[in-house]
């Protein structure tokens, strides 16, 4: 993108968290800023484009399980800027009737998705942040697009590395789950890299400290397991992305040691 023709209220000279995953995706809606934070991460963690990609993949598959369980409500928290095969694309494919609620606390993220979807009346980008999610779920346009007396899939994709405290995560996952009826469900995928040498992580903060986040955490399965408490888990549970329900014909896009893990559970 052309840093003079930033939307309003975008900064183009500041790190943004979506449009590096952007960049990792391989697309063209970020600024140098971005590629060269971005670079520096990967420098660290240089399969992470290959980590992205398995991200996206794990979402059409998430959300494809869902719709064909009768899911037709879904709330994407930290949505990201769009690219190929949205959650509404995706799940529109399968149940055009299906409504789509995508939330960013990123300008830019909502100027994109909001030319996006302008001719669709059943999915809506609203601005906020998950780290209020208990005033997230209350906002009249997100309750007034969706139906919280009927089953509603929260998505939380590659986002709660982003809470690097472990109880301000859990309360995250708590005040999304609280309103959902039984049928609803919880899809979750988290970063799981490993161990990292003091270096590396100095690294890592710095580059992040530039952005809107305060920093990443690495979680391992037990503790991704735990937002999980008192669901019924999706087989094959929390597994690495790539094993979670792959499609027959599907390849793993990811090299290396570092990865993530994701899984889905469905509320009694």
């Amino acid at each position: 993108m052309d840093e003079q023709r930033a939307p309003a209220g975008v900064d183009p000279f500041a790190p943004s968290v979506a449009r590096m995953y952007d960049y990792y995706l391989g697309g063209k809606d970020n600024f140098a800023v971005d590629r060269e934070a971005a670079e520096k991460i990967i420098g660290i963690l240089p399969n992470l484009p290959d980590i992205a990609r398995e991200n996206r993949q794990f979402l059409i598959r998430t959300v494809t399980h869902l719709a064909r369980q009768g899911i037709r409500q879904f709330l994407d928290i930290g949505a990201g800027l769009p690219t190929q095969r949205n959650v509404h694309q995706v799940a529109q494919e399968l149940a055009p009737e299906s409504r789509v609620v995508y939330v960013d606390n990123d300008p830019i993220v909502l100027v994109h998705a909001r030319a996006l979807l302008a001719e669709n009346e059943r999915v809506i980008a609203v601005g906020a942040d998950m780290r209020d999610a208990e005033a997230l779920v209350t906002l009249p346009e997100v309750r007034a697009h969706l139906d919280f007396s009927q089953p509603v899939a929260v998505l939380l994709l590659g986002v709660l590395h982003f809470v690097p405290d472990d109880e301000e995560a859990l309360k995250i996952v708590t005040a999304l789950r609280g309103p959902l009826a039984p049928g609803g469900y919880l899809a979750i995928s988290h970063g799981s890299l490993g161990e990292l040498s003091e270096d590396q992580e100095e690294e890592g903060r710095k580059v992040f400290s530039r952005t809107s986040v305060p920093g990443t955490t690495s979680r391992s399965r037990e503790q991704i397991l735990a937002f999980f408490d008192g669901l019924d888990l999706v087989e094959p549970g929390v597994v690495p992305l790539q094993e979670w329900r792959p499609d027959a014909d599907y390849v793993s896009v990811r090299e290396g040691k570092a990865g993530a893990l994701g899984g889905v559970g469905r509320v009694r």
